[in-house]
Order: structure tokens, then C-alpha cells, then sequence
């Protein structure tokens, strides 16, 4: 059936409504066909574009932005007879490029990706009807992209939108298409794009739900990078024009710069890349100027075709397309026609994909069968199973502004892996060592990605030029690049080294350690070792013209000398990462450079005129950097911090004479004086005072203690001290424990006093402690007699600063100026001079390096400065030394360097005057806690042995019948039992005896009442048992307490406990003693013990009494022994009685 008819069914056979609409748009075309014709061929072909395209609302003009097509009719109610009605459909936006001719083979491309799934995926139905299909133009409008999304996708609630297009339009802005799939991912729509020019939403579409199945931008920058890798590139720089992501393209070079550095990453080999610079061009001919003065032969390219035809010509001008140079380009230069402009140089490379319409038609089989898959994975989870996949926006705004659910989704998308032959046809021939699967990496581009390496060579005619595929880049591979030959710049066989060509470099030096260092060379082969450095040329030009003989001036140290040092090893890593070749020779006068007054004027001398004058390419030394120099020459970026700094000489001094007293500062040496002794001493005694086992609070002590306040002073300081003295001892124990306490707290005080006291005991280092240059002394010298003397070396930076900024100060300092470090250093070494003012970092080295260890720098560093490399003015070099300088710092080789040459053996302390500083209290704080603690414990103590005296003795005397106590403490235990009384009682008589014989007498007279007392109880006890009375447990209780004994059970007859007190034994037991040789040797007595009063009243022993002295009358004062011997025997008899 022709056009004419299915236009008559478009018009007649629908509905009417919009008919006139239609008729309008079909013509007047009329034929009449069977209803079941017409059927047949409708479900065959489907609707004819033309009709279509006149069916849409204000479409069919020509040149329209935009086509509609859909795969199912909008106006007729149609259902094919297959379909089932229980499915709900899922929907899809479709958008291919704007064609008439293709159209048909894009629409059966659609079909193909969906035989893979049968016309429906789960509970959804999807068929060539639910693809809702637009064709775009190259720039749409905004209007027509937003009519859309907002008339023809949302409505249509597509889940997914894919967009495809063969168009190449880079250009300085965002393309309209791009635009599309940003308001799309604002929306939250996932879209699966397979687009060439990519790269123009690189970054910013991070932020929608994009799918990339095109290379993108990454995998181009990455495929560049392995050429390089190949070829062992490692310095380039990155051109880019005003291209939509040239930004992106930078940044996306540097990340991947990063990934070769990364130590952690293994998929990629550790090398070293330099971006040398990195130009975005606005006018080809100024801004490849900077490329031309650089070191820089590898270039990347990301520009438009017609862009880079502009650039090449203005690199041409510059020498920039030779045959060391070699340009790289993306794919937005090689385009999709293989022939190039002719301003390309022969032996470029670029990388390409294919962008023609096959390659357009295999992916929209791909992207569609990846949804499908998508769609699965999402229905398979079971998470999954109530969520619907129709956004349901709208444009209206009583709707959704963005689909909830639309990120979960595109991870749904995202995480796909699908194998090959479910989403090619021609596997067998797609497959070739080729990744496994179809997956996609985070940012949603294709983890699998092929790129074709293009060589531009000679086509034909000298002046046309075409592209050739010489090898592939893959992306599963380590090393990925595969590539034939390869037809270089120049039309060379050989590829460029990538680095410019040896240049040489004359430079000027000057001799300072550990900068630069001379030593004599070798004298038979005239060369340096290799810890000695370079060799480097010392004579002038004047002596070197009279050289006849190269080989004999090198072994002459006059002539020639080996340089080593910091400067050297920094020169030596810049001739091998540079390539450059130089000759090293010293300053013919001298000096550093410094404006000297001539008769002619001002004039240059040292260093910078040796540039100035282009005697020198470059001068290397520790050169630094103020504006004078600036002003004429150039300097790089600093390569090591410094200023003005002080060096003096110590000096040997005499110990100091209160050198005992400096181990602890004037507050501590006053709180031990008045405060710990004072405090200990008056504690002690305190605590003996009213110790019941002391003074007992008595204003007179007892006859036999020897104890007052001036000995408990005696006693404390020599603890303190650990003195081999007689001392008196406290009897309290609550004295001695605070004695005991107050010796611990000596120790700590000694052994800390002892160890500090040797610090301060040796012979003290004196030395000119300056503040730095604004020190008072230094400002106004003659405040001391005679004067400080200080200098400076002439014709440096120094002597420039100081008569800047301290002119007063500069003029004084002249008199005492030398020509060399090495003559100030001399000077205040041998006392000529108090101080030297040079370059920090060199005074630091000269201290560390000094055999003798007398120099010391002192104060802080004055006017802050740097060293750097001088280069004559607009030297091209500088750039090129200034990036190195930089990476050096930041890899660490700088420091590493700095660490090797800027360090020595002595290293004195800067602020500390002595070894040790006096120790504060804080320092020693736990002895006085100690001291403090104990004084608190000895209180406690104190209240615990009153109210053991006045409450719980009474009462343990009544419960410790067997003395148990005594376990614990004797005195305790004597204390509490009448046996331990009469123990106590002996060991005072044996010490102390009666002073007369009538003391003897009445000792004798007692012993005799006393036996007889003895058998006088015996007999009571008796007849006490023959009238069958038993003493009472009461009453031998009693005695037992006295006589500290225990009843002794028995049984009688009956079986019945018969209890005989232990008190009859014992009585017994004392009336079998011999009188003669016990009843304590005639000489002791037993009386009773008053537990509350000591009623001893002599405790010095007495004379054995004689014969001779038996019948002496007694003393006068023998009345009171008489009268307490007779309440003795009176007490005895009473107790006897009362038995």
C-alpha cells in the first residue's frame, strides 16, 4: 500500500478527532482498502515517518529542531492482539539524530535490542510501543528541549531517556544536547548516552544519572599517558583551547599523573611524570611563546579541529613542529574524517573512536539491551517488589519536581554486568582478548574501552595529510598500548628523546662552606674522587690564556680545585634532569656583589657583574637575595630560608661561690630553713609532750628521759643532713613515727640536692649572651669598659643590610671588618673581637664544624632573606630552575640535602648558660607531701593512743585473758595484764636497787609475810575441800586476772566438770621456792601495780647490800619506802583473808 493509503487511514479509518487536522497534513489522497489489509499492513510496517511527522502538533515544517515518532500511536486505541492486558507498560525516551534516510534502520536497530528480552521485562511490558522516540538537530532551543521533556517524556512517565548522536559539534560552549541530559539529571531521570562529544558536561554531569557508553574524556587522557609511558616521555605540557571541558581535560591529565605516582595503586607503573606548563590559548602566536622558552618537546592537544589548525600554524612560526617536537591529540582534533588540514604536522599522534553511523547503530542496540538488563537486576531484588518505575513528574508544579526513586535506579543501571554475547551479535568478532564483560566504573562510564592510535603521515601530495590507525589502546590492560609504525615528526624513523638537546651553561661561584667547598685534586690524574665533588676552575681568564697544556692545569690546584657541597649536589641534579653541560669557575674578584663607589660612579662588583656584564649564564652559591641585587639581575624562587645572625667564642670562668646553694632556687632554700625544719622540729617535740609513753603532759619530764626541744633541733638537722652524731631519741611513738617520717623526707631532699649539686660544681663557661642585633650592647658599645668589638665581612649582603638599616651601628662595626668569614672567626676565637655578624646558616655550620666546640650563635636571625640561583636578566632559564627548585621541596630532596651538608659534630646549646637550671618547688613537691602527710598521720596516731588509753585498755584487760595482745605489741600487752606489770616491775628493779640497807630489811621483812600469807591460804584451801566448799568461778576469776591465770578443768567421779582454780597451784608452786634463792634474789619484791601511776620512785640501780651495811640505820628519807612496803603486805593480807 502506498503513502496515499495509510494517509487515508489516518484520516478516515481513525478516530475524527483532529481529522480535519490530518487531512490538512495528508492531502487529498483517497483509496479504499479491506479493513483486514489494512491491519495486516500496519502491524507489519508500522506508521510511515511522513504521516507522523504531520500527525505532531506544529512538526511538520521543514527544519523543525525537532521529530516525533513513537512506536505506538497517541490518538488511535490500538493494542496488538499478542499483548497481554494484565502488564503495565515501561516506557522509554529515545532520541537519535535528526535523519530522514537512516531513520528506518535506527527504528529496526530498536527492534534488534529488544528481541533479547521478548517484549517485556518482569511484570512490565517493553516493546518496540513503549519507546517514545525524538530526533534532535545539532543545537536544539531551549523551547524545543524543554517542550520535551515536559510534552512528550514526563507525560509518558519515562523511566529511562537514551540519547545518541554521530555529531562532533565542539565548541567553546556547552552543546544544546548536553544541556538536554543535565535538565534530565535534574529531574532524576537516569540517561544512557552514547554521544561523541562528551566531553563537554565531563564534570558538571557527575551531578545528573548519566551512563557513558562512549570513550570519554578520561579514557582519551589515559590512552595519551600510555604513549608516553611507551616511549618514556616524563616532561610534557598541556595545550588546550577555549573548548567546552578544556578544564576538565586538564585536571583529568593531572589526576592521572597522580595514579602513576600513587605507591598504593598497582594498575599502573610508578613513573614520574613533570607537566613543564600547561597553556590555554587566545592568541596561538603570544601564547606559544612560553612553550618555545621552555624545556617542553611533548605536547597534549585537546582543541577543535578548526583550533588546532590555528595553533599548529602558529607552532610552525615558532620552531615548535620539528623534529624533536611531538604533538598528541584527542579525538576532538582527529575528527571523524580520516584526511587532516595541512597545517598538521606530519608524525602527530592522535587517539579516536569511531563516531560514523555503524557505530551509532550497534550502540543503540547496546544501550538498550544494558536497560533491559538494568531492569532486571532492579525487579530480581526483592527490595524492589512494591516500588513502581514510573516517575510520575511533571512540569506543572502540583507534581514531583524530581523522581525519588530515580538514583536508586541508575545504580541499578550502573552496576551491570552483562556478558558479551548477551549484548552483541557478532561476538565472535567483537571478542578478540577482549574484556569479559560490559560493566561500568563509578563515574558511569565503561570500564571496557578500545581506543585506535592515529599516526598523520604524507597522503599523496606534500600538502595533504591523512590519518592512519597504527595500533590500539585498551583499557582492561596493564599496559594496553599496542602500536606498529610509527612515522615520527620530521619524517624520522626514530622517536624523539622528548627532552631538548644539551645546552651548556657557563657558571659563576664562590667559595663558601658548606655551600660550596674547594679541595685540591688529585695531582697525577688531575681528577676529583667522588666524595670530593666537580672539578671547577679557580685561575682567571688572564692566567688561563697562558695555558698550553689542558691536562697538566687541572692537576695544578692553582689552576683547577674540586667543588663539593650544597650547591653542587643541587647543580648536579639539574644537569641531569635538564640536560645541560656547564663549566664551573670562580669569581676572578672576589666578592659577593655589591654597589662600590668608583670615580666614575657606582658600579657592580663580584657576582652580579659577572652576570650583568654576560660573563656568566648562571651563578650558584649561597648568593642571597635583597632588592638591590633584584633590581638588576634575576634570582629563582629561595632555596633555603636564612638572615643575620651573631657567633661568639666562650670562655673559661671560676666556679661560682655559692655554687652549693644553686641545685634549688633562693624560694626552696627558704621554705627548707624556715618552714620543713621549724615544722618537723616542732612536731616531734609536740608529739613527745603529749605522748602518755613521753612527757605525758607534764611540765617536768621524768628522772630518766633525756629529751628537750634544743635536742629534738639536734636531732632533725642531723637526720637532714645524715650527720654521724650522738642524739637522743624520743620515747613516744607517735614522736618517733614523726621522726621516722622526718627521715624519709631528708633522704629525698639529699639524694635530689647531691645529684644537681655536681652540675653546679664544675668550672662555669662564660660567653656573650646577645639578644640578637637589636641587644642593647651592640646598639651602644661603650657601656662597658673597654668597648665590644664586632665586625662583618665586607662586600656581602651583610655589610649592604647593616648600612641600610643600622647606619650608627655600621659605622662603628667598619673598624673591625674583615675580608672572610675565616679572619672573624679567627678573631673572636682569639679574643680580638667580642662577636661576628654574618649569614645565619653558614655561622650555624662554622659552630657545628668547630674541632673545639667555642663557638656558640646567640639572639635571634636579623632581616629574614633567602639564597638563591641568579640568572642574567630575562634569562629563559629561570623558569625552568624555578620548577625544579619547587618539585625539590616538595618530594623532600631539598631537605635531604640540607640535612647531609648543614649539620656537624658539635652542637652546644643556644640559650641555656649552664648545664642545669635551679630546681623550683614544683620540682621536688612530693618530698614536702611526704613531710606534710606524715605530720597528719602522726596526729591521727596520736588521737588513737589517748582513746586507746582512756577507753579501750580497760576493756581488753577484762576480755584478753590469755594476752593475745601481746601478739600485736608488748607494750600493749604489758600494759594489760598484772604479770606483764610485775615483768616491767623486775626489769626496773634489776636496773635500779636500794640505795640502804633498811631498804634491804624491809624487803626481807615482806618475803616473810609473805610465805606465811602462802601457807596460811594453803590451809584455808584445805579445809575449805574437807567441808566440801569449792572456791566460786567468780572469785577465780578474779584471781586469775591478777595472777594472769585460767581455770583448769576436771572431772569428779560422777563425771560431773569439776573446776579447780589455777590460783592454788600457783600459790603452792610459790611457797616450794626456796626463800634464799628466789623470791627475786633477795632483792626483789612483788607489790601491787597501780595501773594508772608508775610508784617507782628511783630508777638507778643500788649496791648489792654487804654485811657491814645490813644493821645501817635508814636514811631520812627511807620513811616512804617503809610506809608502801607495809600497804604491800596489808593489801597481800587482805586478798589472803578474803580467800
Amino acid at each position: 500500500m502506498g503513502e496515499g493509503g495509510w494517509c487515508w487511514w489516518w484520516r478516515g479509518g481513525g478516530r475524527r478527532r483532529g481529522g480535519q487536522r490530518r487531512q490538512r497534513a495528508c492531502g487529498r489522497q483517497t483509496g479504499v482498502l479491506p479493513l483486514l489489509a489494512v491491519a495486516l499492513v500496519l502491524a507489519a510496517t508500522r506508521f510511515p515517518p511522513t504521516c507522523m511527522a504531520a500527525a505532531d502538533d506544529g512538526d511538520s515544517t521543514n527544519g523543525n529542531a525537532i521529530s516525533n515518532f513513537r512506536g505506538r500511536n497517541m490518538d488511535v486505541d490500538y493494542e496488538m492482539p499478542y499483548r497481554s492486558m494484565a502488564k503495565e507498560s515501561l516506557n522509554v525516551g529515545f532520541i537519535m539524530p535528526l535523519t530522514r534516510l537512516r531513520l528506518r534502520k535506527y527504528q529496526g536497530k530498536i527492534r534488534t535490542g529488544l528481541k533479547q528480552f521478548n517484549d517485556e521485562l518482569g511484570k512490565y511490558r517493553f516493546g518496540y510501543m513503549e519507546f517514545i522516540q525524538k530526533q534532535f538537530q545539532i543545537n536544539p532551543s531551549p523551547t524545543k528541549i524543554l517542550d520535551t521533556l515536559c510534552k512528550s517524556f514526563l507525560p509518558m512517565n519515562v523511566s529511562a531517556i537514551i540519547y545518541t548522536t554521530t555529531d562532533e559539534s565542539f565548541g567553546r560552549n556547552t552543546a544544546s544536547a548536553q544541556y538536554f541530559l543535565q535538565l534530565a539529571g535534574y529531574l532524576g531521570i537516569p540517561v544512557i548516552a552514547w554521544n561523541a562529544d562528551n566531553s563537554g558536561l565531563e564534570q558538571a554531569s557527575m551531578s545528573g544519572l548519566r551512563i557513558q557508553m562512549a570513550p570519554s574524556i578520561h579514557h582519551q587522557a589515559a590512552a595519551m599517558l600510555s604513549i608516553l609511558v611507551r616511549y618514556q616521555w616524563h616532561a610534557f605540557t598541556i595545550v588546550t583551547s577555549h573548548i567546552a571541558g578544556h578544564a576538565d581535560f586538564v585536571q583529568t591529565v593531572r589526576d592521572q599523573v597522580h595514579q602513576y605516582e600513587d605507591q598504593h595503586d598497582i594498575s599502573k607503573p610508578k613513573i614520574k611524570f613533570t607537566i613543564i606548563d600547561t597553556v590555554l590559548v587566545n592568541r596561538a602566536e603570544d601564547d606559544l611563546g612560553v612553550i618555545a622558552d621552555s624545556e617542553a618537546r611533548i605536547m597534549l592537544l585537546y582543541s577543535t579541529r578548526i583550533e588546532a589548525a590555528s595553533i599548529m600554524r602558529a607552532a610552525e612560526g615558532l620552531g615548535l613542529t620539528g623534529k624533536n617536537y611531538v604533538w598528541i591529540v584527542t579525538q576532538s582534533v582527529v575528527g571523524p574524517d580520516i584526511h587532516a588540514p595541512s597545517a598538521f604536522p606530519v608524525g602527530m599522534l592522535g587517539v579516536h573512536f569511531d563516531t560514523n553511523d555503524d557505530a551509532l547503530q550497534e550502540a543503540i542496540v547496546t544501550t538498550i539491551r544494558i536497560f533491559g538488563f538494568g531492569v532486571l537486576n532492579f525487579l530480581s531484588d526483592t527490595r524492589n517488589e512494591h516500588l513502581s518505575l514510573k516517575p510520575q513528574l511533571s512540569c506543572e508544579g502540583h507534581t514531583n519536581a524530581r523522581w525519588k526513586l530515580g538514583a536508586t535506579f541508575y545504580r541499578y543501571l550502573k552496576n551491570v554486568s552483562v556478558p558479551y554475547d548477551k549484548v552483541y551479535d557478532n561476538y565472535d568478532a567483537k571478542r578478540v582478548e577482549r574484556y569479559d564483560a560490559v560493566e561500568f566504573l563509578p563515574d558511569g562510564t565503561r570500564k571496557d574501552v578500545e581506543l585506535k592510535i592515529m599516526n598523520l603521515r604524507v597522503a599523496g601530495t606534500s600538502d595533504s595529510r591523512k590519518w592512519e590507525e597504527i595500533g590500539t589502546w585498551n583499557s582492561w590492560y596493564r599496559q594496553g598500548l599496542m602500536i606498529n609504525d610509527i612515522v615520527w615528526p620530521g619524517h624520522q624513523h626514530v622517536p624523539p628523546q622528548g627532552v631538548p638537546e644539551k645546552y651548556h651553561l657557563n657558571i659563576v661561584f664562590l667559595e663558601e662552606p658548606p655551600y660550596i667547598s674547594l679541595a685540591s685534586p688529585d695531582p697525577v690524574t688531575g681528577q676529583c674522587s667522588a666524595n670530593r665533588g666537580i672539578l671547577c676552575r679557580v685561575a682567571t681568564k688572564a692566567m688561563m690564556a697562558n695555558v698550553t697544556n689542558q691536562t697538566l692545569a687541572q692537576q695544578n690546584s692553582t689552576y683547577y680545585q674540586c667543588c663539593s657541597g650544597f650547591c653542587i649536589d643541587m647543580l648536579q641534579k639539574f644537569s641531569d634532569e635538564l640536560g645541560f653541560s656547564y663549566d664551573l669557575f670562580r669569581v676572578e674578584d672576589g666578592k659577593w656583589g655589591t654597589l662600590e663607589k668608583t670615580e666614575s660612579g657606582h658600579k657592580w662588583n663580584g657576582l652580579v657583574a659577572a652576570l650583568m656584564n654576560h660573563k656568566a649564564d648562571m651563578a650558584l652559591s649561597s648568593f642571597k637575595i635583597n632588592s638591590e641585587r633584584e633590581s638588576v639581575i634575576d634570582f629563582t624562587v629561595p632555596f633555603l630560608e636564612s638572615g643575620i645572625a651573631i657567633v661568639v667564642a666562650k670562655r673559661t670562668g671560676i666556679i661560682s661561690p655559692t655554687a652549693f646553694l644553686e641545685p634549688f632556687d633562693t624560694a626552696s632554700w627558704m621554705l627548707v630553713a624556715f618552714v620543713a625544719i621549724q615544722v618537723a622540729a616542732l612536731t616531734v617535740f609536740l608529739f613527745e609532750w603529749l605522748s602518755p609513753g613521753g612527757y605525758n603532759m607534764k611540765v617536768a619530764p621524768p628522772r630518766d628521759h633525756k629529751f628537750s626541744l634544743l635536742r629534738t633541733y639536734w636531732l632533725v638537722w642531723a637526720v637532714l643532713f645524715q650527720a654521724a652524731v650522738h642524739v637522743d631519741c624520743p620515747k613516744g611513738f607517735t614522736a618517733r613515727f614523726m621522726a621516722n617520717i622526718w627521715a624519709m623526707f631528708a633522704v629525698v631532699f639529699l639524694a635530689i640536692y647531691t645529684a644537681n649539686l655536681a652540675a653546679f660544681m664544675i668550672t662555669r663557661e662564660e660567653y656573650h649572651d646577645f639578644s640578637g642585633i637589636e641587644d642593647h650592647r651592640l646598639q651602644n658599645p661603650f657601656v662597658k669598659k673597654p668597648p665590644f668589638k664586632f665586625g662583618y665581612v665586607t662586600y656581602t649582603n651583610t655589610e649592604t643590610i647593616l648600612n641600610k638599616h643600622q647606619p650608627e651601628m655600621f659605622r662603628y662595626m667598619r673598624e673591625y671588618s674583615k675580608s672572610s668569614i675565616a679572619a672573624g672567626i679567627k678573631a673572636i676565637k682569639k679574643g680580638d673581637q667580642d662577636a661576628f655578624l654574618y649569614d645565619a646558616t653558614v655561622l650555624d655550620y662554622l659552630v657545628g664544624q668547630d674541632d673545639e666546640c667555642q663557638l656558640l650563635t646567640v639572639g635571634t636571625w636579623y632581616h629574614m632573606t633567602g639564597y638563591g640561583i641568579a640568572f642574567p636578566r630575562g634569562s629563559k632559564h629561570t623558569s625552568q630552575f624555578n620548577e625544579r627548585l619547587m618539585s625539590y621541596k616538595d618530594n623532600g630532596d631539598m631537605e635531604r640535602i640540607q640535612r647531609f651538608w648543614l649539620t656537624g659534630a658539635c652542637k652546644p646549646k643556644k640559650q641555656n648558660k649552664r648545664a642545669s637550671e635551679p630546681l623550683a618547688l614544683e620540682q621536688f613537691l612530693s618530698a614536702y607531701l611526704l613531710l606534710f602527710s606524715g605530720v597528719l598521720l602522726a596526729l591521727i596516731l596520736l588521737l588513737l593512743e589517748h582513746f586507746y588509753f582512756k577507753y579501750v585498755r580497760q576493756h581488753l584487760a577484762k576480755t584478753d585473758s590469755g594476752g593475745c595482745c601481746a601478739l600485736i605489741s608488748l607494750s600493749m600487752g604489758k600494759s594489760l595484764t598484772f604479770r606483764g606489770a610485775v615483768f616491767e616491775a623486775q626489769d626496773k628493779l634489776r636496773r635500779h636497787r636500794c640505795r640502804d640497807p633498811l631498804c634491804d630489811t624491809h624487803i626481807w621483812k615482806v618475803k616473810h609475810e609473805l610465805d606465811m600469807a602462802r601457807v596460811r591460804i594453803k590451809q584455808l584451801e584445805k579445809e575449805l575441800e574437807s567441808h566440801g566448799v569449792k572456791p566460786s568461778r567468780k572469785f577465780a576469776s578474779r584471781q586469775g586476772n591478777i595472777l594472769t591465770s585460767c581455770w583448769k578443768p576436771r572431772t569428779n567421779d560422777e563425771g560431773d566438770e569439776d573446776p579447780v582454780p589455777q590460783i592454788l597451784n600457783v600459790y603452792a608452786s610459790l611457797t616450794t621456792v626456796r626463800a634464799e634463792r628466789e623470791m627475786l634474789g633477795a632483792r626483789e619484791v612483788f607489790g601491787v601495780r597501780d595501773m594508772t601511776r608508775n610508784h617507782i620512785t628511783s630508777n638507778e640501780p643500788a649496791p648489792r647490800p654487804s654485811s657491814t651495811t645490813a644493821l645501817t640505820p635508814p636514811p631520812p628519807e627511807a620513811g616512804g619506802a617503809r610506809q608502801r612496803t607495809r600497804q604491800f603486805s596489808g593489801n597481800i593480807t587482805g586478798r589472803v583473808t578474803e580467800v
